[in-house]
């Protein structure tokens, strides 16, 4: 009796004792123990030397997969359960692999992996992959665009696994600076599967950061024709503006996109700022000298007539002709300080006619030029 209950635990344990279908434990566990003792770790071989590898459902980065080996199964008659849980390690699992990837793992997302009573075999597993994908960044920072990620499993000379994949479910579609749009399964060759992975950038970021600056910048110096051209704090201010931006692109040189041939068009946009500022501080400066000596001919000349000098002149001349008739009568010494304070008097009224001549053109010019930015 001790014997026979010390060869009974034995087949417990084992799944031994004439096969499993006379085996006197009809446990699940001593169902599992069986079915490892067969050490089944090779590839299900059929006829056509293909395995059809079935995958119900991507979700993200897990893959639901399934498969049927026919060495699994087992007789309900004696077993009378429709499933049973296998170490992973036991049995053969198929190996997935992202073909375009730069580097691809797959891990089991469990220990464990579910059995069924016709030798069909379901399972989960993880794949991490890193895949290169050339994506336009033209129109950065409202770029988007679409990325393939082709899977495939081991296959060579008709011998291997065939994928057949079903539905792709798209969850935590945002990844830093990038969200996914939308997932659909292609198929463009016979032995490759591809998922169109459809992303864009989320623009708010980079918007607030990079455009908003230069939008704004390019407001306050349009602003900035509100202050007078005298006195230089208008020249000031836009010379701060130019220095200030500059700065800025220089800390953005090495952070933007485009070391391609196609360059995004927030490249062109920020040299169109700079160069709308160094404009308007140019403008600025030429119009604060027009101000003061009188034309732009006269901003790289040191000497020289200024604006209304020549009629001026024919007036002061007309003048003193005039100034000679009423002071003949007088004394010469009379005569010529008298033509000295009505030619110093005529003086101060044309030069603060010729400062408003000047800077009512200049303050013309300014109009034209702010309506112009606008």
């Amino acid at each position: 009796m001790d014997k026979d209950k010390n060869r009974l635990q034995d087949n417990q344990v084992s799944g031994k004792g004439g096969g499993y279908g006379n085996s006197n434990c009809t446990t699940r566990r001593c169902l599992a123990e069986t079915l490892i003792n067969r050490n089944y770790s090779s590839q299900p071989q059929n006829e056509d030397c293909t395995q059809i590898i079935k995958v119900p459902f991507i979700e993200y980065q897990t893959l639901s997969v399934e498969w049927k080996d026919l060495e699994l199964k087992w007789d309900k008659s004696v077993y009378q359960y429709d499933t049973v849980v296998l170490p992973v390690n036991k049995i053969w699992t198929p190996e997935l692999h992202v073909t375009n990837g730069i580097l691809t793992t797959m891990k089991h997302n469990s220990h464990d992996l579910l059995v069924y009573s016709n030798g069909t075999v379901k399972h989960m597993v993880i794949i991490n992959a890193e895949v290169n994908c050339e994506v336009n960044l033209f129109n950065y920072p409202f770029a988007a665009d679409e990325c393939p990620v082709a899977i495939q499993a081991w296959s060579i000379d008709g011998c291997g696994t065939e994928l057949v994949l079903g539905t792709v479910k798209m969850v935590d579609s945002t990844h830093g600076d990038w969200q996914t749009d939308d997932v659909k399964l292609q198929k463009k060759r016979d032995d490759r599967n591809y998922i169109m992975v459809s992303l864009s950038i989320k623009y708010l970021n980079p918007f607030l950061t990079l455009m908003l600056p230069s939008i704004l910048l390019i407001l306050t110096d349009v602003v900035s024709f509100a202050l007078p051209l005298g006195g230089g704090e208008r020249n000031s201010f836009k010379v701060t503006l130019v220095l200030s931006f500059t700065m800025f692109l220089i800390i953005l040189n090495d952070k933007l996109p485009g070391d391609s041939d196609c360059s995004p068009i927030i490249r062109p946009h920020f040299c169109i700022c700079l160069a709308l500022l160094v404009l308007s501080m140019l403008v600025s400066l030429v119009l604060t000298r027009v101000a003061k000596d009188g034309g732009l001919i006269f901003c790289c000349m040191s000497k020289g007539p200024t604006c209304g000098s020549t009629e001026n002149k024919e007036e002061k001349e007309d003048e003193e002709a005039k100034a000679d008739v009423p002071v003949t009568q007088l004394d010469a010494s009379d005569s010529q300080i008298l033509r000295k304070v009505v030619y110093f008097l005529e003086s101060l009224d044309a030069k603060e006619l010729k400062i408003e001549k000047c800077q009512e053109f200049a303050n013309t010019v300014d109009k034209i030029f702010f309506w112009w930015m606008l």
